[in-house]
C-alpha cells in the first residue's frame, strides 16, 4: 500500500515514524512551509520534515502554500493508494478528497471536539477518558465516517504536551491497524447531533484570574507548553497545583509560603504556585518573587 502522508507537528511525526517502522511505503510528505519562530524569527521547519531529513529517508517533501492544481498533479504523479492526514494544519479541498481516499487521525473521541484544539479541550473539560479517532475524510471538518477509535481511562492529570505524546503513540498504532484492515472495515457515521467544536488556540486563552482554582489549574495543564497562563498584569504562573476547590478567599490572597512555593486563595479554592515570571524578566521561585515585591501573607498577588 502506497501512502502519501500529510502532517506538520511532532504529533504527526510520531505517526509517520510508526508507519515507516511497520513497513508501510510512504511515497511523499506534504507539510506546512517553514515559518519564523522565536524572538529571532529564525525559520523553523516542520517536525515531519526535520524527521525525514535527519533520517535521510528517500521520501520527497512538499511544502505548498495551498493545495492547488499543481499540487494535485504532483499527488497524482505519486500514485498513492491512500492519503493519511495527521495535524496537517489546513482544511483540504474537495478536489483532493475526490482524487484519492483520505483518512484523518483526530485527537479526540469524535464527534466530541471537532476542530483545531481537541487535546486542550479534553483537558479543560476535565474528562475521565481520553482518546483518538480515525475517520474517512469528508467535505465537512472532522465529520467523516469513523474507521476506528481507541481510548484510555484517565490515570493521572496530564498537561497538553504529555497527553499529546500519549495520544500520538496510541493514534499511530490505530492508524496502522486501520490501514491494515481498510478493506474489511465498515465505516460508522458520526452522530452529528452530538458534535461539539473547538477553535484554534490564541495567546489570549492563557489569561486567568483567581476566581476558580480548578479553572486556573485546568488551564495551566491545557496551555502547557503554549501559551501558558498569566494574570492581567502579565505575570506568568508555573508549577501550579490544585490544593482544594472549596475554600473561599479574596482573589489572589497570599495565604502562606510552603517551601519555595506560595499558596494563593481564589474565590473558590486554593492553588499552590511554584514559579512566577514578571513581564520581561526571568522565571524565579514564587518565594523569591514575593520577597522582591515585599508582598506578605494576607496581601494580594496580581
Amino acid at each position: 500500500m502506497k501512502i502519501l502522508f500529510m502532517g506538520t507537528p511532532l504529533f504527526a511525526q510520531v505517526v509517520l515514524a510508526h508507519l515507516l517502522e511497520e513497513g508501510f511505503e510512504v511515497v511523499g510528505l506534504i507539510t506546512q512551509p517553514s515559518k519564523p519562530f522565536g524572538r529571532q524569527q529564525q525559520m523553523k521547519d516542520s517536525a515531519t520534515k526535520v524527521f525525514i531529513q535527519e533520517k535521510q529517508l528517500p521520501i520527497p517533501v512538499f511544502e505548498p502554500l495551498k493545495i492547488d492544481d499543481l499540487t494535485l498533479q504532483t499527488i497524482q504523479n505519486l500514485k498513492p493508494d491512500v492519503v493519511v492526514v495527521v495535524a496537517y494544519g489546513k482544511i483540504l479541498p474537495q478536489s483532493l478528497l475526490n482524487l484519492v481516499p483520505c483518512i484523518n487521525l483526530h485527537g479526540s473521541l469524535l464527534p466530541q471536539f471537532r476542530g483545531a484544539s481537541p487535546i486542550q479541550e479534553m483537558i479543560l473539560h476535565d474528562l475521565s477518558e481520553f482518546g483518538v479517532s480515525v475517520i474517512k475524510m469528508s467535505a465537512q471538518m472532522d465529520a467523516g465516517d469513523i474507521l476506528g477509535m481507541d481510548s484510555f481511562i484517565k490515570d493521572r492529570d496530564y498537561n497538553a504536551e504529555e497527553l499529546g505524546t500519549r495520544l500520538a503513540c496510541m493514534g499511530a498504532r490505530l492508524v496502522a491497524r486501520v490501514l491494515n484492515q481498510l478493506e474489511q472495515i465498515t465505516p460508522i457515521p458520526q452522530d452529528h447531533t452530538k458534535a461539539t467544536y473547538c477553535k484554534k488556540i490564541s495567546k489570549e486563552n492563557g489569561l486567568v484570574a483567581f476566581d476558580s482554582a480548578k479553572t486556573v489549574y485546568l488551564k495551566s495543564l491545557a496551555y502547557t507548553p503554549w501559551p501558558g497562563v498569566f494574570l492581567k498584569s502579565g505575570l506568568k504562573l508555573f508549577g501550579i497545583e490544585l490544593i482544594n476547590t472549596q475554600d473561599c478567599h479574596q482573589e489572589g490572597e497570599i495565604l502562606a509560603l510552603e517551601g519555595e512555593s506560595v499558596l494563593v486563595g481564589c474565590l473558590r479554592g486554593v492553588l499552590k504556585i511554584a514559579i512566577l515570571q514578571a513581564p520581561g524578566k526571568q522565571k524565579i521561585a514564587a518565594k523569591s518573587y514575593l520577597s522582591g515585591k515585599r508582598l506578605k501573607v494576607g496581601e494580594i498577588l496580581n
